[in-house]
């Protein structure tokens, strides 16, 4: 299994995401993934820079491959611009970029006007964004008449040698089908078994699947269940909340049914190293092929250091 580190956009200014990328690099993490927002899930995470900005400066600091976890290329950015955006990246990173996609959530869509739509046209929607922009990275001038874009005389002339791979996220059947038919991989947050199966039996076969999970360093878990709540306590919200809740405002109003003690189902608080192991392995036997890490509060060198000190030589 591949172990990444999670760069949260949504609570870290861009110079410390690029401090935690070199830091990741050094500790010996593998891999990177990025967060992709407008806003932030709350007002106290209090950050969400332009994630492609951030990850042309990522490719300038360390040399890890990063995967986009995940970006919605349907309403608030039209797919071609996205595809051109995921090109140069590709270029810049000399290869080493995943584009991680996803149907989205209102918190970051809804900002021009936009109407939200409902799960099966999202679905719909990111289907033809994704035949889009592989279109585009054929290179050549593209002219699309879909149900949903259009797209006139365009061309992406900063192309990498090969596209980019695209992978899908899905927490749904209907999301997972749709990975399994046009994703590169597979990207969840949960270690969820079946959803593995379902999609490696519905087409997705070997193809990569990756996951990620929430850490809170401290010195001990309460105090790190402080610090989680405090940050995060979105992480407690059920179901489709999070697909449709429009603003931080209206997650910091649906988090004030989360109790503190729910932290600890939703992250590893603390720095016990079995317990970050503990998890790992869950999504190991998920069948999950790739990990990756998120620190949340100011404690992030603790994590990179634990990781470094006793937890990758373990699981290695």
């Amino acid at each position: 299994m591949r172990i990444g580190y999670f760069l949260s956009t949504e609570e870290y200014t861009p110079a410390e995401l690029l401090e935690q990328a070199r830091g990741a690099e050094r500790a010996g993490f593998e891999a990177l993934w990025i967060s992709d927002h407008y806003h932030p899930w709350t007002d106290a995470q209090g950050q969400s820079p332009f994630v492609w900005s951030v990850i042309g400066a990522l490719s300038q600091v360390c040399q890890l491959p990063v995967t986009t976890a995940v970006t919605c290329p349907t309403v608030r950015i039209h797919p071609a611009v996205v595809a051109q955006a995921a090109a140069t990246s590709a270029v810049m990173h000399s290869g080493r970029f995943v584009l991680g996609v996803g149907s989205g959530e209102a918190l970051n869509e809804h900002i021009l006007g936009d109407a939200w739509p409902q799960t099966d046209v999202r679905l719909e929607m990111l289907e033809e964004a994704v035949e889009v922009m592989r279109e585009l990275w054929r290179g050549g001038f593209v002219n699309h008449h879909g149900k949903h874009y259009t797209v006139e005389h365009a061309r992406i002339y900063t192309l990498p040698e090969t596209p980019p791979s695209v992978y899908v996220s899905g927490f749904g059947p209907k999301a997972v089908d749709l990975a399994a038919r046009i994703g590169d991989g597979f990207v969840n947050t949960s270690p969820d078994a079946e959803l593995v199966r379902r999609f490696r039996e519905n087409g997705g076969g070997d193809k990569p699947c990756q996951a990620g999970f929430k850490a809170a360093y401290a010195p001990t878990e309460e105090e790190g269940v402080r610090i989680a709540y405090e940050r995060w306590p979105n992480a407690g919200v059920p179901g489709e909340l999070s697909q449709v809740l429009p603003s931080p405002r209206h997650f910091e109003q649906a988090a004030e049914l989360v109790r503190p003690e729910m932290m600890k189902d939703a992250f590893v608080c603390g720095r016990d190293t079995d317990a970050h192991l503990a998890k790992i392995e869950e999504y190991a036997k998920a069948g999950f092929d790739e990990v990756y890490v998120a620190n949340t509060g100011p404690n992030w060198q603790g994590l990179l250091d634990l990781y470094q000190r006793e937890v990758l030589p373990r699981v290695r």
